[in-house]
C-alpha cells in the first residue's frame, strides 16, 4: 500500500505555538522477547523487520517508492542485529551493512532492554558484542536506546562509558514505573560510580510517536487522554475507509501535537527540537512502515515554516542534543528500577539463575585466563543469562488467563533459558575441575577431597564433603555412626567435622581457614574409640535422651538459648529468635522495632477478587493494596535438631497464611561469626494480588549505614540515587551490609534478590531524593515472591521452595571487603573428589 498524499499536498495547517518546532522521529520496534508471541517466533519476527527495512531502503534508492526518502530505522538493541545475522542471506547483510555507514539505519550500543537480575560480567560481555561489530564493520556504536524499562543499576554507567558508549536514550513507561529527576523529556549527564559521563536523554513512552499521529494507521490513545481517546475506544473514528481514516488521522494529529508542544511550552521546556519515537504498529514488536517516511513530507509541506518533521537515528539525535542543549545538568547516582520486581514472580527458577550466576563468576575466578574451560560452553551460557535477564517476564495476559496455552508455554521457554545457562556452566565448571584434578566416583574409594578457596581474600568457611550412601570407609559400612576423622593431608592436622545424612549421601562439613587461593587435600579415615560414650559423673541427658538440665560449666546448647565462641541467641517459644548478642562487644544484633522475628515470614493478600487485573491496577506504582490483609508468621514448634562439634542446628516450626508449611532451619557455627537459615516454604496457589516478605531486623548494635550491591556497583539507598528515583524495593546481586563504625553485619541473599527498607504498609509513593537517611536505615526485609503485576507476571506462585540467608559478623570498615565477603559467602569453597 502506498500512503496517499495527493489530496493533502495544498493545505497549509497553522499551529498556535511559541516558537518554531523540529520534531525528530525514531523508529524503531521495541522488543519484547515472549511478551506477544513464543520466543522463537518473536526472533524470526526480528529478524524479518530488519529484511523488511532493508527492502524499503531498497525500494528508496532504486525509484520504486516516492516520498519516503529520509526513512531511516534504529536498531533498538544490539540482540536484533545478531539475531538478523544468523538467519539473514549474504546480500541481505551486506546490505544492512551499506545502510548502516551511510547512516539509514542505526546502532545501538545496548544488547537489550535488561532486568537489574544481571550481573556485571554477562552485562559488560552483552555490550562488548555490540561494539566489537560496530567497530568490526567500521562505524563504533556511540549511542544507545532503552525502551519500556524504568532504570538501570549504576554500575551501568560505568559498563556504558568503558564500552565506547557516549549517549543512552531512555523511553520510559509511567506503568507501575516512573522516569527520574522529576521530568521527562530533558537531558543530562549521568555520572557513573568510577566519575566517567554518559550523557543521557530522559525520553517519553516509546509509542508516544504513535499516539500523537505520526504513524499512519496505528494511532492509539495509552497515555493521551482526550475527547480523540473516547472516540477511538468507542470505535466513532477509523471506521469507514482508508481515505477517511487518514483524514481523521491528520485531525488527531494536529490538535495532539499542537497541545503537546505548548504543555512542553508551559513546562518551560528549553529547546526547539522535541524527540518522539515511533513504531510501524501500535504493539511491541512491531514491523517497520515507510508510511511513516511519507507522512512526513506530507507534514513537512502541511505545517510549513512552524513545524519541521525529520527522522532521524539516535546518533543524530544526540548530535542535535549537543549543540543545541547548552549547559546540560550532571547527577550522580543509582537509577532504581521500577520494573526489577518481575523476578519475584517465578522464585523457583530465579534460584537456578543465580546459581548459574555464582557457576559463572567461579569459572573466571578459577580459569582467569581461560584455559580450563571451553569456550563455547561459557559463551553459551553467557548468552542464555543476558535472553533470561531480559526484561519481559511472561506472555501478555498471564495474570487474566493463567492456564492460556501461550502463556504456559512462554513460561516454560523462559525458564530454560535459565536451566540451559546452569547446564552450560556446569559442564564448564566441570571441566574445570576434572583439570584440576576431580574425577569420577568408584567403587571401594579411598575418600580424599580438594577444597579451593576461589576467592580473592582469606576466609574461614566450611567445606562439604560428600560420602555416597552406599561406600565403606576401611571396609566398614559409613554412615552417621561411623566412627571417622577428616585429616588435612599436607598437615597431617584432624579438622573438626559433623555428619548428616541427606537424600542419597552423608555430607560431612568442616571448618576451615584459607588463603585466598588456596588449595588443600582432606581425606577421610576411620577413628578408633574417639566417639564411645560411658557414662560419666555429669550428666545433663536423663535416661529418656533428653538434655534439659542447665549445665553451668558448659555453654548453653538448647531450644531456649545458644552460646557459641561469638554469638549468645535467645529464642522465644512464642515468636522465634529473641535476641543475637554478639560476645566480642556485648552488643545486640537485633533491632528493638522489629515487626517480625529474623527469618520468620510476613504475608499480604488482595481481600477478594472482583477483577484479577483491575485489582492489580489500581495498586498503581505501589506494590500492594490498602485493601491488602497483612499476616505474620506464628510459631508452632522449636527444637534442636543437628548438634555436633561444627555447628548446632535449631528448626523453627510456623504457620504463616498462604503457606502450608514454613520452616526455618538455624544453623549456627560454633567457632566462627556466622550463621545460615534455610527457609522451607510450602507456598499455597492463590491467583489473588500477594506478596511474601522474609524479615531479616538486625542491626550492628549503634550507628550504621546500610550498603547493597547491584550490578557493577556498591551504594547506599536513600542516599546514592538519582533524585525521583524509587525506593520502594531493590534488586540486589548477593546481599546487603550494614556498615557500622567498628564492624559490619554482613547479610548474604543467596536465591532471592528482591529486597524492601522500611514500613511494609501501603501508602503513596515518597521518591528519593538523595537524602533519605531514614529509609536507608530501615527494618529489612527480603521479598522472595510477588505476582502484584497485572499483565505479564507468573500468577501462580503455588510449590515447594527452600531459601538460604547468611549472616557474618566482620570486624573492619572496609565495605569492599565485606560484598567481597557477602559474595565468597554465597558461592562458597569448591570441594571435589580426588
Amino acid at each position: 500500500m502506498i500512503y496517499d498524499t495527493n489530496h493533502y499536498s495544498n493545505e497549509v495547517k497553522r499551529m498556535k505555538t511559541d516558537r518554531k518546532w523540529k520534531i525528530l522521529l525514531i523508529h524503531h520496534t521495541h522488543t519484547d522477547i515472549g511478551y506477544t508471541e513464543r520466543q522463537e517466533k518473536i526472533m524470526e519476527y526480528h529478524r524479518g523487520f530488519l529484511c523488511q527495512a532493508i527492502d524499503i531502503l531498497n525500494d528508496i534508492h532504486a525509484g520504486r517508492r516516492k516520498n519516503a526518502e529520509g526513512f531511516i530505522w534504529q536498531c533498538e538493541n544490539y540482540w536484533q542485529v545478531e539475531n538478523f545475522y544468523e538467519g539473514a542471506s549474504p546480500e541481505y547483510r551486506a546490505d544492512f551493512e551499506k545502510y548502516v555507514k551511510a547512516g539509514e539505519i542505526g546502532l545501538s550500543g545496548t544488547y537489550l532492554n535488561m532486568n537489574e537480575l544481571i550481573d556485571e560480567t554477562t552485562l559488560r560481555e552483552g555490550l562488548e558484542k555490540a561494539q566489537k561489530y560496530g567497530v568490526g564493520i567500521g562505524r563504533p556504536i556511540t549511542s544507545s536506546m532503552t525502551a519500556d524499562i524504568n532504570g538501570f543499576a549504576w554500575g551501568y554507567a560505568d559498563a556504558l562509558a568503558d564500552s565506547g558508549i557516549e549517549s543512552l536514550f531512555t523511553c520510559i513507561h509511567t506503568h507501575h514505573g516512573m522516569f527520574p529527576l522529576y521530568k521527562k523529556q530533558m537531558s543530562f549527564y549521568w555520572e557513573a560510580p568510577s566519575g566517567k559521563r554518559v550523557l543521557v536523554w530522559n525520553g517519553d513512552h516509546y509509542h508516544l510517536g504513535n499516539e500523537l499521529g505520526f504513524v499512519p494507521f496505528a494511532s492509539t490513545s495509552y497515555l493521551v487522554k482526550d475527547e480523540y481517546a473516547v472516540q477511538m475506544k468507542n470505535h466513532l473514528i477509523y471506521n469507514k475507509n482508508e481515505s477517511k481514516t487518514e483524514d481523521e488521522e491528520l485531525e488527531v494529529l494536529d490538535a495532539r501535537l499542537e497541545r503537546y508542544l505548548n504543555r512542553l511550552s508551559s513546562e518551560q521546556y528549553e529547546y526547539s527540537f522535541v524527540p518522539l519515537m515511533v513504531s510501524g504498529a501500535t504493539t511491541d514488536n512491531a514491523p517497520p512502515s515507510a508510511l511513516i517516511a511519507e507522512r512526513v513530507h506530507l507534514l513537512n509541506e502541511r505545517y510549513h515554516g512552524q513545524v519541521e518533521v525529520q527522522m532521524v537515528t539516535l546518533e543524530d539525535f544526540f548530535k542535535t542534543v549537543l549543540s543545541e542543549c547548552g549547559e546540560i545538568p550532571v547527577y550522580r547516582g543509582d537509577w532504581n528500577d521500577w520494573w526489577a520486581d518481575g523476578a519475584g514472580s517465578t522464585p523457583a527458577v530465579l534460584k537456578t539463575y543465580r546459581n548459574a550466576q555464582r557457576k559463572l563468576s567461579i569459572c573466571d575466578k578459577m580459569d582467569e585466563d581461560k584455559s580450563l574451560g571451553e569456550e563455547w560452553l561459557r559463551r553459551d551460557a553467557v548468552k542464555n543469562m543476558l535472553l533470561y535477564a531480559e526484561h519481559t517476564w511472561g506472555y501478555s495476559s498471564s495474570v487474566s488467563e493463567p492456564w492460556n496455552s501461550m502463556v504456559n508455554d512462554l513460561e516454560i521457554r523462559k525458564d530454560t533459558y535459565a536451566a540451559e545457562a546452569d547446564i552450560l556452566i556446569s559442564r564448564n565448571l566441570d571441566q574445570i575441575l576434572k583439570k584440576k584434578g576431580e574425577t569420577a566416583i568408584r567403587a571401594q574409594r579411598k575418600q580424599r577431597f580438594k577444597v579451593i578457596n576461589p576467592h580473592k581474600l582469606d576466609l574461614c568457611l566450611s567445606a562439604k564433603l560428600y560420602v555416597e550412601f552406599w561406600e565403606y570407609i576401611e571396609g566398614v559400612p559409613f554412615y552417621e555412626a561411623t566412627d571417622f576423622e577428616v585429616v588435612e593431608e599436607e598437615t597431617g592436622k584432624v579438622l573438626k567435622s559433623q555428619i548428616k545424612r541427606i537424600a542419597r549421601a552423608f555430607e560431612i562439613e568442616v571448618l576451615l581457614d584459607m588463603k585466598a587461593g588456596e588449595e588443600k587435600v582432606l581425606s577421610i579415615r576411620r577413628g578408633y574409640g574417639g566417639k564411645q560414650n560411658t557414662v560419666g559423673t555429669m550428666i545433663e541427658a536423663g535416661a529418656e535422651g533428653v538434655a534439659d538440665v542447665v549445665a553451668e560449666q558448659k555453654p548453653r546448647e538448647d531450644c531456649s538459648c545458644i552460646e557459641t565462641d561469638y554469638f549468645r541467641i535467645l529464642f522465644n517459644h512464642n515468636s522465634g529468635v529473641e535476641s543475637i548478642i554478639d560476645k566480642r562487644d556485648a552488643k545486640e544484633l537485633i533491632r528493638k522495632d522489629m515487626v517480625a522475628p529474623p527469618f520468620s515470614g510476613v504475608y499480604e493478600c488482595s481481600r477478594e477478587i472482583t477483577d484479577v487485573c483491575r485489582d492489580r491496577t489500581m495498586m498503581g506504582r505501589r506494590r500492594k493494596s490498602y485493601a491488602s490483609v497483612r499476616s505474620l508468621s506464628n510459631l508452632k514448634n522449636i527444637g534442636v535438631v543437628d548438634n555436633g562439634p561444627v555447628y548446632i542446628t535449631v528448626r523453627l516450626d510456623y504457620s504463616l497464611e498462604g503457606t502450608e508449611l514454613y520452616h526455618v532451619f538455624l544453623k549456627i557455627y560454633k567457632n566462627a561469626p556466622l550463621m545460615e537459615a534455610v527457609v522451607r516454604i510450602h507456598k499455597k496457589s492463590v491467583w489473588k494480588a500477594e506478596n511474601l516478605y522474609l524479615s531479616l531486623p538486625f542491626t550492628v548494635g549503634g550507628e550504621f549505614e546500610t550498603y547493597i550491591d547491584k550490578t557493577g556497583c556498591v551504594m547506599r539507598p536513600g542516599i546514592d540515587q538519582l533524585p525521583g528515583t524509587n525506593q520502594d524495593f531493590y534488586l540486589v546481586q548477593n546481599g546487603a551490609v550494614l556498615h557500622g563504625e567498628e564492624k559490619d553485619v554482613v547479610i548474604g541473599m543467596k536465591d532471592t534478590p528482591l529486597m524492601v527498607l522500611g514500613e511494609l504498609e501501603a501508602g503513596p509513593v515518597v521518591l528519593c531524593d538523595g537524602k533519605n537517611r531514614e529509609k536507608n536505615q530501615g527494618l529489612l526485609y527480603s521479598w522472595p515472591m510477588n505476582n502484584f503485576w497485572e499483565t505479564n507476571f507468573k500468577a501462580d506462585l503455588g510449590g515447594f521452595y527452600e531459601f538460604t540467608y547468611t549472616m557474618l559478623i566482620e570486624h573492619r570498615s572496609d565495605i569492599s571487603h565485606a560484598f567481597l565477603s557477602c559474595e565468597a559467602i554465597n558461592q562458597g569453597l569448591i570441594s571435589f573428589y580426588i
